[in-house]
C-alpha cells in the first residue's frame, strides 16, 4: 500500500493543529486525527478568567469580609471580549478594557466559553480543510507495520507526530476514591463553580494548584494548599517561590509544605486529609497534582515506542524510540504550556518532513505562572547556574524602586538576573506585576546572545514597568565596576591627574 501522507498528526491540541497547518504551508500532505472535543484553549483561558473574577470579588471582601484593596499585600522588602456578530467574535466592552465578573463567577465562566468558542471556530474542521489539512475524527491506534488505524481505515505516512495532550493526574491515595474529589477541569462548569463549598483542600503545588488556591480564596473560600515538596512551584527559583507563597498566606490561604498526603477519610459531612502529621478538615478536595499524557489506546507498544507514567521517551530531536514517530507537548512531560508545545511541534515538524537535524533548546523559552503577583522565568535558576559555572553574579531590582509600579500601587516583587561576570545572561526570574509581559524582551536577548551591557545601555520608556530590566542591568554594571579593582585604580589615577593638571 502506497504512503498516503507525508505526516499524520495524532491529536487536535493546539500544538497538533499548529503542526498540521505549518506542514501544509510547506506543501506536505497532512492528516490530523481529532481524538478529543474541540476545546484546545480551555485550561489557560478558564484559569485567567477565574483569576479576573477573583480579582473583582477580592476588592468587595469576598464572603462578607471588608477588603480595602490593599489588605493581604506583601511588601517586597519583607522578602530581601460576548458581543453580537455573524461569527460571535469577541470584542472588548466600549466602557472598559477589562471585564468585571465579580457579581457572579459563573458569568466569568460563560465569558470564557465565549472566548473558547470564538477561538475554536478559527480551528474548525472546515477552516483546516480549506488550508489543506485532512481532518479525520475518531479514536485510532498504531498497527505493527507503523500505520494508523482509524474509522476502519488504514492510513500510512512517512512520519507521525503524537500531540494528544494531557489529563489531570489522580494520585494513589488511600481513601481518595471513597471520599471523592474534583479536578481543575471540572471546576470550569458554571454550576460547579457556584456550588463549591466553604472549605477547600487543594492538593498540589503545581501552577494550576497555586493559581486555583489564590482564585478560590479571593472568592471567599477557606483554602488549604497541600504541597508535598519543600515549596510551592518546586521547579522554580526558591526566592520567587517564597514570595508567591508569602502572598498566598497573606491572603489567608493556609499553605502546608513538605506534607505528602497519605490518607483521606469521609467522616459525616467532612473530608479529612492526612497530610504529614496534620489532619485537615475540608468540605471538598481539589486535585491539582499535575498532568499525565493522554496516550491510552494508541497501541504504542506495537510500534516500539517506550513511555512511562510522566510521558513518552524522546531524544533531543523529539523522536520516540521509533524514529518515524515524533511527539510534542504535554505527552513529553514537564510543564504543559501551549507555547512550549508549539515550539516543540515546530522542531518535530522540520525533522519529520526533512532530515532529523534539529534539536530542542529550552534555555531561552520563557514561561509564566498567573498567580498575583505573576511569576515568570527564562533560563537557569541560581542553583542550576552555580552547579555549572564558577563566575556567577546575582543582580536584582525590586518593583518598589520603579516609578510605574508606585503609580499602580503594585510594588510587590522583584527582577533577578543570573549572569556570568562577562555579562552572559544565564537566567532571569521576575515576580511582580505583568511579569509575563516583561519576559519576552529578555528571552529574545538570551536567544540572540545579547549581554547585560546592551540592556543597560538601551533606554526604556518611562513611566513603564519595563524599566526594571534596564535598572537591573545597570546594577550589574555597578557590581562589575566595584569588583574590578584594576579599573577602579586606573580611574582614580586618571581623575587625580586631571584635577592636578587643572590646578
Amino acid at each position: 500500500m502506497a504512503v498516503e501522507y507525508d505526516l499524520i498528526v495524532v491529536g487536535d491540541t493546539r500544538a497538533g493543529i499548529y503542526a498540521a497547518v505549518a506542514a501544509t504551508l510547506l506543501n506536505a500532505r497532512v492528516a490530523l486525527i481529532a481524538q478529543q472535543p474541540a476545546n484546545k484553549h480551555s485550561h489557560g483561558i478558564y484559569s485567567r478568567t477565574l483569576m479576573q473574577t477573583a480579582a473583582g470579588t477580592r476588592g468587595q471582601g469576598g464572603a462578607g469580609e471588608e477588603d480595602t484593596g490593599t489588605r493581604g499585600r506583601v511588601d517586597a522588602g519583607r522578602i530581601a471580549e460576548h458581543n453580537n456578530s455573524p461569527s460571535r467574535r469577541v470584542s472588548p466592552s466600549p466602557h472598559q478594557s477589562r471585564r468585571d465578573f465579580s457579581s457572579s463567577p459563573s458569568l466569568g465562566i460563560e465569558w470564557a466559553e465565549e472566548v473558547i468558542w470564538t477561538l475554536a471556530e478559527q480551528d474548525s474542521p472546515a477552516v483546516l480543510a480549506s488550508l489543506g489539512v485532512d481532518v479525520i475524527t475518531g479514536a485510532g491506534q498504531f498497527s505493527r507495520d507503523v500505520a494508523f488505524l482509524v474509522n476502519n481505515r488504514r492510513l500510512l505516512a512517512r512520519a507521525y507526530l503524537i500531540a494528544t495532550g494531557t489529563r489531570p493526574v489522580i494520585p494513589d491515595i488511600d481513601g481518595l476514591q471513597n471520599a471523592g474529589y474534583i479536578t481543575p477541569t471540572e471546576i470550569w462548569q458554571p454550576e460547579r463553580l457556584e456550588s463549591l463549598p466553604k472549605r477547600l483542600a487543594v492538593i498540589g503545588g503545581t501552577p494550576m494548584g497555586t493559581e486555583l488556591a489564590q482564585s478560590l480564596a479571593r472568592m471567599g473560600r477557606e483554602v488549604t494548599l497541600v504541597v508535598g515538596s519543600a515549596q510551592v512551584l518546586p521547579p522554580e527559583d526558591s526566592e520567587t517561590s517564597r514570595l508567591v507563597q508569602a502572598q498566598l498566606e497573606a491572603e489567608g490561604i493556609r499553605v502546608l509544605t513538605e506534607t505528602p498526603v497519605t490518607e483521606i477519610k469521609q467522616i459525616q459531612e467532612s473530608k479529612w486529609v492526612q497530610a504529614g502529621s496534620r489532619a485537615i478538615e475540608s468540605d471538598e478536595i481539589i486535585l491539582a497534582a499535575g498532568t499525565e499524557p493522554e496516550i491510552e489506546g494508541l497501541n504504542l507498544e506495537a510500534v516500539g515506542v517506550r513511555f512511562w507514567a510522566r510521558g513518552i521517551k524522546l531524544n533531543q530531536k523529539l523522536q520516540t524510540t521509533n524514529p518515524r514517530i515524533y511527539a510534542c507537548g504535554g505527552v513529553a512531560g514537564g510543564y504543559p504550556f501551549d507555547h512550549i508545545a508549539q515550539y516543540e511541534a515546530g522542531i518535530a515538524l522540520k525533522n519529520a518532513l526533512f532530515l532529523p537535524l534539529f534539536k530542542v533548546n529550552y534555555r531561552s523559552i520563557p514561561w509564566a505562572i498567573f498567580t498575583e503577583p505573576q511569576l515568570a522565568r527564562v533560563g537557569l535558576t541560581e542553583v542550576q547556574a552555580r552547579r555549572r559555572y564558577s563566575d556567577i553574579l546575582i543582580v536584582r531590582q525590586e518593583f518598589k524602586s520603579i516609578a510605574q509600579a508606585l503609580v499602580l500601587g503594585e510594588m510587590t516583587g522583584f527582577c533577578k538576573f543570573v549572569v556570568r561576570r562577562n555579562g552572559e545572561i544565564l537566567g532571569v526570574h521576575i515576580v511582580g506585576p505583568e511579569a509575563s509581559e516583561l519576559m519576552g524582551e529578555i528571552a529574545l536577548a538570551m536567544r540572540n546572545k545579547i549581554k547585560m551591557d546592551a540592556i543597560a545601555n538601551l533606554p526604556h520608556p518611562s513611566l513603564t514597568l519595563s524599566e526594571i530590566t534596564q535598572k537591573t542591568a545597570i546594577e550589574w554594571q555597578r557590581q562589575r565596576l566595584h569588583r574590578n579593582q584594576t579599573l577602579k585604580k586606573f580611574l582614580d589615577s586618571f581623575f587625580n591627574l586631571r584635577r592636578n593638571w587643572s590646578n
